[in-house]
């Protein structure tokens, strides 16, 4: 992997990634940008101890601009998009409209004097990551060593981005698709670096602890052992990694990605397992837009899904493991799976696909 770090006309950094070493880019941000500000803060919940980020600048942020308007394209023909090169491979920029900045201590004080009003500047940050130049590709249609080098850039903006001073957990993840939300059809994912360590990881960490107190032994590893050990569930099987349907699975196609020796991010994987992540998690995207078949003679089915990886924070959650869940929200062809009162008002999640009926359908999409 060869990396250019580079800013961008209002000062923002800027990254390429390459295959291939001494790979030149000096093509300069030539529009006139003026810097961009971030209102960014984060105030406590006191009734569920979480912490909520309010964003209020974000209202304003690009929303489904048509392909020739793409801000996350190549910078060519005349027209100057997020990218000033030409053509790049992999590119992570600070994102211009960001849930956390690092500079919201300009804009907000904290104050932690009342309990019920705790409130601290969103000193984070958050970055864009292009999977591709090509507007119309999604990251299945990437090749091996094009997954390989996102793989790679992930693995670098966790390094960086966890020696921030108020950065906590490095969280990197991927929105396919309008019914998930998305605003941008580009072919990109996101990563968060959090100024405090999210409820889902704090849930999880506290979980692990509790069975290492109970059992003697890792949670994650137990529960890897057991879903190898009942191929129901199981989609695929690798000598590196597994994925597999949980057996209590909140979304109607849900498959987790565990590397099989576990590790606390991505950091720590070895070349073994960087090397086998990019057939077999392209296997499962693919896998997925098979589930729901296009009409005859319509567009190639792309399946709504969020991709994310949950990596242990910065500081703490020694029993974690390093995975990757990916999900759709789609039940049935022309069908969403919408979050009801019970899912929205509670978090008590009710699934329309038993976990081993989707097991089944994912394993049966493999290519003909």
């Amino acid at each position: 992997m060869h990396k250019t770090a580079t800013t961008l006309a209002d000062g923002r950094e800027l990254f390429y990634y390459d295959r291939t070493a001494g790979t030149v880019r000096d093509a300069v941000d030539e529009r006139p940008l003026e810097p961009a500000a971030s209102l960014s803060e984060i105030r406590l919940d006191p009734v569920l101890g979480e912490w909520v980020t309010v964003a209020a600048h974000r209202q304003q942020r690009t929303y489904r601009p048509p392909a020739g308007e793409c801000p996350l394209c190549p910078s060519r023909d005349g027209r100057h998009s997020e990218i000033p090169a030409a053509d790049y491979e992999v590119a992570v920029f600070e994102n211009r409209f960001p849930s956390l900045a690092p500079d919201s201590a300009a804009h907000v004080a904290a104050h932690d004097d009342d309990p019920l009003r705790t409130l601290r500047p969103g000193n984070g940050r958050c970055e864009v990551v292009c999977f591709a130049p090509d507007h119309d590709a999604s990251f299945a249609d990437l090749d091996e060593p094009s997954a390989r080098l996102v793989l790679d850039a992930w693995t670098d903006r966790t390094v960086e981005l966890s020696a921030l001073p108020d950065v906590r957990q490095v969280y990197c993840f991927e929105n396919r698709g309008e019914e998930i939300g998305v605003t941008l059809a580009h072919p990109h994912g996101q990563i968060y670096a959090f100024p405090f360590v999210p409820s889902r990881t704090a849930r999880m960490i506290n979980r692990a602890e509790a069975h290492r107190a109970s059992t003697g032994r890792n949670l994650f590893e137990d529960l890897l052992a057991a879903e190898r050990a009942t191929p129901e569930r199981l989609v695929l099987q690798g000598e590196h990694w597994t994925a597999f349907v949980p057996f209590a699975a909140r979304w109607p196609y849900e498959v987790h990605l565990y590397p099989n020796r576990r590790v606390r991010d991505l950091t720590a994987l070895d070349e073994a397992e960087r090397a086998e992540f990019p057939g077999l998690y392209l296997d499962l995207l693919r896998r997925f837009d098979r589930l729901f078949p296009a009409p005859d003679g319509a567009a190639p089915n792309r399946t709504p899904y969020i991709s994310a990886w949950h990596q242990a924070p910065k500081d703490g959650g020694d029993e974690l493991a390093l995975h990757l869940e990916l999900f759709t929200i789609r039940r049935a062809p022309g069908k969403l799976k919408y979050l009801a009162g019970v899912e929205s008002g509670l978090d008590a999640f009710v699934t329309d696909v038993s976990p081993e009926a989707a097991a089944e359908r994912l394993r049966a999409a493999a290519p003909h």
